[in-house]
């Protein structure tokens, strides 16, 4: 039997005489033509031509200058000698390390105590606060501490407040030209950037949990130590590790508190290419820094991942 159209449209079956070959299969018409696709490494090349032009190129210059010495003679790793033999150096990246890490656990702290105050205890304008924490994000850090200098400077409110009461002809408060100055100027600045993500994991924590440990009688410090503590445990240190990189490279708040004697390795570096001119040890430094910050910043992303930031 053959299949056949009508003009209606219908198909009809024809009888097939005996002997008479099947009809051939319609071929299938040519199909869309292929798309050509772009290979992946085109779209790469803009991408890594502006890293390569914008950092590494840079990057390849200091590293190049810091074998270099300025007396010539070819390739050579006495400016890392040198600097390293350099009592300076040493001072200075003693005074880098116990700011940051004074610094980054301060920020801790204030940053898990204002962050639970926040999210669990109800009061007028709790809302604003939180918005407020995201738009200090955003501040330069030399205008926390231009703020503390109105505060607590030589010619502060705090001082001038003295004076004008006691008669003195000058204030107690001088504290901010030390480190410990720089210590409260970093842990002011630095605070929000725990408490955001501490705040984004307090949204997450089931309020059942609580409700069920106070029901069991349990007070507030256990339900912070058993409850909650565990829940910010991936916040707090991913915030942490984002506070001690930023702290380990924070030239701003050094300069504007005008501490002349805290060396960090940012201000030794600013001092030897700008104030010495030796160029080859302000790029050894440097490097140092870059290598601490890199190994630093490759943890943070480590704990970042493992706690979903």
């Amino acid at each position: 039997m053959t299949p056949t159209s009508t003009a209606t449209g219908a198909t009809t079956t024809v009888p097939r005489t005996p002997g008479e070959p099947a009809p051939a299969a319609t071929a299938p018409g040519p199909g869309p033509a292929r798309s050509r696709t772009v290979p992946a490494w085109v779209w790469a090349l803009p991408p890594v031509a502006v890293l390569a032009l914008a950092f590494l190129y840079p990057l390849a210059l200091v590293l190049q200058q810091s074998v270099t010495p300025d007396d010539g003679g070819g390739v050579s790793l006495d400016p890392y000698a040198d600097v390293f033999a350099s009592e300076v150096f040493r001072d200075a990246l003693t005074t880098t390390v116990w700011l940051a890490v004074g610094s980054t656990v301060g920020c801790l702290v204030l940053g898990f105590v204002l962050a639970l105050v926040i999210a669990f205890v109800p009061f007028p304008g709790g809302k604003a606060v939180a918005r407020f924490v995201d738009v200090f994000l955003s501040f330069p850090s030399f205008l926390i501490t231009l703020a503390l200098l109105f505060v607590y400077g030589s010619v502060g409110m705090a001082n001038g407040l003295w004076t004008d009461v006691t008669g003195a002809a000058d204030g107690p408060f001088h504290f901010l030209t030390t480190p410990w100055g720089v210590l409260l100027a970093e842990v002011t600045y630095f605070t929000p950037f725990v408490m955001r993500p501490l705040l984004a994991a307090f949204s997450q924590l089931d309020t059942g949990q609580l409700e069920v440990a106070s029901s069991l009688g349990a007070g507030p410090v256990r339900i912070i130590r058993q409850v909650i503590l565990p829940e910010a445990l991936p916040a707090l240190a991913a915030g942490g590790s984002l506070v001690l990189v930023m702290c380990l490279n924070e030239f701003g708040i050094v300069l504007f508190t005008g501490a002349k004697d805290v060396t960090t390795l940012p201000m030794l570096v600013y001092s030897k290419a700008i104030l010495e001119s030796d160029y080859p040890a302000a790029c050894v430094v440097a490097v140092v820094n870059i290598a601490i910050s890199v190994g630093l910043y490759s943890l943070y992303r480590v704990v970042s991942r493992r706690a979903g930031a």
